[in-house]
């Protein structure tokens, strides 16, 4: 009888593991999460990546002129740090579901600020539509799986691509770098330290902004102390931007000198090869 006991008590056991347990499968459609920044702005995408699989997309599997959920699961959703500019339109700092209203010679995308549907809303509410853009498809070599890309990434602007098959849907929005860079430079200013002036003087070449005033910015911040073989390498190339090539030169030859005392192999060669070609001008 104990024996017996033993065994039911081992059977049932053995049966509760059985019905607890869960098998563990693949989503159909797998999460993609993205985070990068552009400027001074930081971008998030959160959205699930359906397939091809040998399937009609657009114009069949997506209809055409129809509200589409762009993508799979719940909504497609993007994130700004900052406000930004889509379309030449304000689009405030926050979360953001991506509708679009596929057609074949032109896409309508939508910034829609409820973002806990899943598929499309029940009720669409033209209130929620913080920004919509009309984009013109590209086509492009099949995608297999559904993807949306942050590229052509520059200090002042990216284009938020949606692709899935032979087709790209770019979208162009600009960010604040240059206002939020030039408040900071406005207000740093008025008790600058020599990476201060370093820092604004980068900038104002790299935008290409006054070099004259950039130039002035990075002579003081050497007159500051702060002559390292980088700082002296930026003023060479605000000179060399100004057409002052024999002031380059000369300041890339102190750039070299302290380039090779520190060692620095990459600062010697990119030195060595503008004072080549600045001798050519």
């Amino acid at each position: 009888m104990k024996n017996l006991f033993s065994f039911f008590l081992v059977a049932a056991m053995f049966l509760s593991t059985v019905v607890s347990a869960q098998i563990k499968t693949p989503a159909a459609s797998q999460t993609a999460k993205f985070q990068t920044t552009v400027g001074l702005t930081d971008v998030s995408l959160e959205y699930s990546r359906p397939n091809k699989n040998n399937r009609k997309i657009f114009g069949d599997l997506v209809a055409y002129d129809v509200l589409w959920r762009t993508g799979a699961n719940k909504n497609s959703i993007v994130t700004f740090s900052d406000d930004v500019m889509v379309g030449g339109k304000e689009l405030k700092k926050g979360s953001y579901a991506i509708f679009t209203k596929p057609g074949m010679t032109s896409w309508e995308v939508y910034f829609y600020s409820d973002t806990e549907n899943w598929g499309t809303p029940e009720k669409w509410d033209d209130a929620k539509v913080a920004a919509k853009v009309m984009v013109a498809p590209a086509s492009v070599s099949t995608v297999e799986t559904f993807t949306i890309n942050v590229d052509n990434v520059t200090n002042e602007s990216f284009v938020l691509d949606i692709r899935w098959d032979n087709v790209s849907v770019p979208v162009k929005i600009e960010v604040p770098t240059d206002k939020k860079v030039t408040a900071s430079i406005t207000q740093t200013m008025a008790g600058p330290s020599a990476g201060d002036y370093y820092n604004a003087a980068r900038y104002y070449r790299e935008a290409k902004k006054d070099l004259s005033q950039a130039l002035a910015w990075m002579n003081k911040s050497i007159e500051m102390g702060n002559d390292k073989f980088w700082v002296l390498r930026q003023k060479s190339l605000i000179e060399a931007d100004m057409g002052n090539y024999k002031a380059a030169i000369a300041t890339a030859n102190m750039s070299l000198a302290k380039a090779k005392e520190a060692g620095n192999n990459d600062y010697v060669k990119m030195n060595t090869d503008s004072i080549a070609a600045w001798s050519k001008k």
